[in-house]
């Protein structure tokens, strides 16, 4: 049987998941009976709850006598990592890019590391039935993508189709009319267009896991393409390990893949991607080869973190009321199992604490993992993040992002005012009717905190899109950080209406009546750029003589409730999230009123100097 691998890629949004459904649909994959939910691959429940993929994973197809290997990515730039282990797996990329949108900067970097891998492109333009399609336009931006990122002649030739994954209909022309059900011509172009992979079947074994996975039967399981030779069930192979050493195994378990099944086979062949299970620490880039013939390919290149972020376990009053994995070897284990399977995290313990520095690609990747951590059980705290700087040729440098923003143009004037304050640098500036897309190249740091202010400006109606460009040489001044300060709280014990109705005109609230509050805990934004202590526990006092508006009932507005998205842009330096499986609160570093005045102090007094 012939095999093609591919993989699906695109900016977040433009239909990659939508897409891999109806290609699995179109291959009679399912019964016809079955009962299969909308977006299929992504199976994590944080993916299907915001509609995001953010790990890479694969299925296969059987269509006219040919095996499709088919790896869904993520589109988001924070997952970019998931996207760039999986390129040496596949002999080709269909690149998906939503109509209307045209080509993002996702576009770009997926394309760019296709193009390095030596890939072959087949482009869909997707989401054509929408009525602000532009597909013509859309493919010349493609045509000009890949001009930009220096591909050969032959390579602008490349194959195109359009197609409504949503409706499950495509054509290889422009004219809507001419759209079929079902994916069978873009099938037939995967077949006709990708190169099958080398079979070389009789060659030493070599392959080499690029994807990660769990099961509490068989441990962990390396996912990868077998590059050369054939690979048994029960044969003693060896692992060339990371560090240069090599280590022998027995393959316990092997499983290939057909739809959404992982299936148990005896043996796989050159140009196949398969599971093994049998080392219990296996890692993404080692190779698994004939014992006695040990080869190992080239490691995987991963680009290096630019944001981080200062895990602890919780030192607040309540800390083990909801969670109960709340010590610091338990978060520690979390830490570096996550480590095992997300080769772009990592992690590093501060010696004498319990504390540690946990670096990714982007706040949503962090966020991500602080979420799944928190619906596990885990109670812990996190700093601000913070981005990554690089001494290079003995120059203080900091990352920047390339970031296209797509708004109203009634918003556009408060946006150039915010990204001028963040000290981006605009590069190009279009209009239609209504919309306005401005184009940035801005520093890291000033996108930390941007999302919650860009939100309200824009209605709610503003997109932002942005992925790391390059690192340049540091400007000394603050960017990002909060202008204004907070009310904390000082003293423990229930809130109530009667304090919280008195603090209203100081600033906005984040808690309500009945609420359980501690020393230095943070009760709402301030108007000021000064740090309140209020006190939000305090009752009202109960007297002998009676009160003219005695019963009147205090109407209270309603609280801010913060995301855990929203917590981590808010707090600044000297102040942390606490996360527990039931709350997410927000709270000085130094809990204690008298302390903390005493160090602002200090702090205030060096600045002046």
């Amino acid at each position: 049987m012939e095999i093609r691998n591919i993989a699906i890629v695109a900016h977040v949004d433009h239909g990659k998941t939508t897409l891999v459904d109806k290609l699995l649909r179109s291959s009679h994959t399912f019964r016809d009976n079955q009962v299969v939910q909308e977006r299929v691959m992504d199976s994590n429940a944080i993916e299907r709850e915001r509609g995001i993929t953010i790990l890479a994973k694969n299925t296969a197809i059987k269509y006219k006598d040919t095996k499709i290997n088919i790896l869904d990515t993520p589109g988001h730039a924070d997952f970019s990592g998931e996207v760039e282990r999986i390129m040496k797996m596949v002999d080709g990329v269909v690149l998906v890019v939503d109509a209307y949108e045209g080509t993002m900067p996702q576009t770009r970097f997926v394309l760019k590391k296709a193009f390095e891998a030596h890939l072959k492109p087949i482009v869909v333009i997707n989401k054509v039935d929408k009525p602000s399609a532009r597909p013509l336009e859309v493919i010349d931006e493609v045509l000009e993508l890949f001009i930009d990122l220096g591909c050969d002649e032959d390579e602008l030739d490349f194959p195109v189709c359009y197609a409504s994954a949503v409706n499950n209909t495509c054509s290889l022309e422009m004219d809507l009319s001419t759209q079929k059900v079902g994916m069978d011509q873009l099938l037939d172009m995967i077949i006709k267009h990708i190169p099958a992979p080398q079979m070389d079947n009789d060659m030493p074994l070599q392959l080499q896991p690029a994807l990660l996975d769990y099961t509490d039967f068989v441990g962990r399981i390396g996912i990868g393409r077998i590059t050369r030779g054939t690979i048994k069930l029960g044969e003693s192979v060896s692992c060339c390990r990371l560090d240069g050493s090599i280590k022998s195994f027995r393959v316990q378990k092997l499983y290939g893949f057909q739809g959404l099944e992982r299936i148990e086979i005896n043996e796989g062949y050159a140009g196949d991607i398969v599971a093994v299970a049998g080392l219990p620490d296996i890692s993404v880039g080692e190779t698994i080869c004939t014992q006695g013939q040990e080869e190992a390919l080239e490691k995987l290149h991963i680009s290096e973190p630019t944001v981080q972020m200062t895990f602890g376990t919780n030192t607040s009053p309540f800390c083990g009321k909801d969670g109960k994995l709340v010590t610091a070897t338990k978060i520690e284990e979390r830490l570096f199992k996550e480590v095992q399977k997300d080769v772009s995290l990592k992690v590093e313990r501060l010696s004498g604490s319990e504390e540690w520095i946990v670096s990714g690609r982007g706040e949503l990747h962090l966020g991500i993992l602080i979420e799944n951590m928190r619906r596990e059980g885990y109670e812990f705290q996190v700093s601000r993040p913070r981005v990554i700087m690089k001494e290079i040729d003995g120059v203080l440098c900091e990352p920047y992002e390339y970031c296209v923003i797509d708004l109203p143009s009634e918003c556009a004037g408060s946006i150039i005012e915010m990204m001028g304050n963040r000290h981006g640098s605009m590069e190009t500036m279009t209009n239609t009717e209504t919309q306005t897309r401005l184009i940035y190249n801005i520093p890291s740091r000033g996108l930390i905190g941007f999302n919650t202010d860009f939100m309200t400006l824009t209605k709610g109606y503003g997109i932002i899109n942005h992925s790391f460009m390059d690192y340049r040489p540091m400007e000394s001044v603050s960017v990002g950080e909060r202008n204004t300060g907070v009310l904390v709280s000082m003293a423990q014990g229930q809130s109530t209406a009667y304090s919280i109705g008195a603090l209203e005109d100081r600033g906005s609230m984040f808690i309500s009546p009945g609420e359980e509050i501690y020393e230095g805990m943070i009760v709402g934004e301030a108007n000021k750029d000064l740090d309140l202590a209020v006190n939000v526990v305090k009752a009202k006092q109960q007297t002998n003589t009676r009160s003219s508006n005695k019963d009147t009932t205090v109407v209270l507005k309603k609280p801010r409730v913060l995301t855990l998205e929203a917590c981590l842009e808010f707090i600044n330096e000297d102040e942390l999230v606490e996360v527990t499986p039931k709350n997410i609160r927000l709270r000085k570093k130094i809990l204690d009123t008298v302390e903390r005045k005493k160090y602002d102090a200090k702090v205030r007094s060096e600045k002046n100097n």
